[in-house]
């Protein structure tokens, strides 16, 4: 058997994080149950990070950057309507093949939202920070299009809480969407009707 450097440890620990998160939140998940699914005990998940938020900030913040590099390289060598239609499909490919992280997603603006009516704002200006690098990488491509990039990021947030209240695909909310950006779950995004 290979022993896992403390490194790939770490990497296990946030990728089973993410997983749990997005199944049950900030406080709803438990410190043992990611060190359950991880294969290691508490104390030594406690090694690794300095505590439960220390864990949940470093799955955030992969998950927000796992987007971001989608984004990047979807638009890769792309611009305008290309470049939107390919991030378009990237991301809600994303999202129906691996739901967890549209559910990780979510979580992290409901953490962040208690957090910030406690008075703790370290939640928020980590997300802020990432959403802000997701922004930049959709708005080169974009052409620096202001109002482009904001209705990107404003239909992506409808893809999400579309998809997250279970609208199933050729549900009628899908309709404004251009065929790449509906999100047929289980399998990838819709493809254009034939002609």
């Amino acid at each position: 058997m290979v022993r896992m450097s403390a490194e790939e440890r770490r990497e296990s620990v946030v990728r089973a994080a993410i997983e749990e998160f997005a199944r049950c939140g900030y406080y709803g998940t438990s410190t043992e149950a990611i060190a359950k699914r991880v294969g290691v005990s508490q104390p030594y998940l406690f090694r690794l990070f300095p505590g439960k938020k220390a864990i949940f900030l470093a799955a955030a913040e992969r998950c927000l950057e796992d987007m971001r590099r989608h984004f990047e390289q979807a638009s890769e060598g792309l611009h305008g309507e290309e470049a939107l239609h390919a991030m378009a499909d990237a991301y809600t490919r994303l999202i129906a093949e691996q739901p967890q992280r549209l559910q990780m997603q979510l979580q992290i603006y409901v953490t962040v939202a208690a957090a910030e009516a406690a008075g703790d704002h370290r939640f928020g200006e980590m997300v802020r920070k990432g959403w802000m690098e997701l922004w930049d990488t959709v708005h080169l491509p974009l052409g620096g299009d202001v109002g482009q990039t904001t209705s990107f990021m404003a239909s992506g947030m409808l893809i999400n809480t579309l998809a997250a209240m279970g609208f199933p695909p050729g549900h009628r909310v899908w309709e404004g969407f251009y065929p790449g950006g509906r999100v047929d779950q289980g399998k990838g995004t819709q493809e254009a009707p034939e002609a």
